[in-house]
């Protein structure tokens, strides 16, 4: 009998701790996916071009690893926003419009799907509280992280006690960016200069998203970390619009990166 492909998500070892206490994890890669063309692999993008079955596949794929029933993976209609919502089943219609989940169901995970921007994941392991957000410059800079962490203490948790952890995302050395963004950046926070290093192309910058998201994140009093892994660079592991962008290709895949509370 053929073997069927499995993902393989990396993980965080300071979510990893958290076994014990019923917490599980995966930053999930392209590894273990029936997505072929550009979309390679494990594509769960409902908003690629990709054969829809082939993303159904994709996700039950990864919802039998996090150990819940496909319909229990549940991810937002991202867009971009800080905007952070509490859930504790399955979505009845529509997925809502949000770019964080928080819940404090067992067997409900919570997923975010990404290309480059920044999939981060909270617990507090004690509390039994979890997040997932997605956290790219525009949901970062207005204040997607803070307000996911603001929800999971409406659910009882303690901003003391959570651990939140950046995964996969688009690296400093890669992600170029024009003058307008550093004005918008710097008018919102004259600090925010340090993010930014000159770029070879004369008016130009190159943007550290890893290190302003958990900078971020320290500020909001969390235990705040990240896996150093860049989408853009990593190309037979990760998706990465920016790549896409850049070789004129006509769509992209997403990976998902999810957490879950463990009966």
């Amino acid at each position: 009998m053929l073997e069927i492909a499995k993902p393989e998500p990396v993980r965080s070892p300071a979510l990893d701790e958290l076994g014990g206490a019923g917490v599980r994890h995966g930053y999930f890669t392209r590894a273990g996916g029936v997505s072929d063309g550009i979309y390679e692999g494990l594509n769960i993008g409902t908003g690629s071009h990709d054969d829809p079955e082939k993303v159904r596949e994709n996700r039950r794929r990864v919802a039998r690893w996090m150990g819940v029933e496909p319909q229990l993976l549940l991810t937002a209609y991202q867009f971009h926003s800080p905007d952070a919502l509490v859930v504790r089943g399955a979505f009845a219609g529509e997925r809502p419009r949000a770019d964080a989940l928080v819940t404090d169901m067992p067997g409900v995970a919570l997923g975010v799907s990404t290309a480059d921007c920044g999939p981060v994941l909270f617990a507090d392991a004690e509390g039994r509280v979890i997040g997932a957000a997605h956290a790219g410059w525009k949901g970062a800079l207005s204040g997607v992280l803070e307000n996911t962490v603001a929800a999971m203490e409406e659910l009882g948790a303690r901003r003391e006690r959570i651990i939140a952890v950046l995964g996969p995302s688009i690296g400093p050395g890669n992600y170029e960016i024009g003058p307008e963004f550093v004005e918008r950046f710097v008018a919102d926070d004259r600090l925010n200069v340090a993010y930014f290093t000159p770029s070879p192309t004369p008016g130009h910058a190159m943007f550290d998203l890893s290190r302003y998201t958990v900078d971020r994140l320290e500020r909001a009093g969390v235990r705040a970390g990240k896996l150093d892994r860049c989408t853009y660079a990593e190309e037979t592991l990760f998706y990465s619009y920016r790549r896409t962008t850049h070789r004129k290709e006509p769509d992209y895949g997403r990976q998902i990166s999810a957490i879950v509370l463990e009966p």
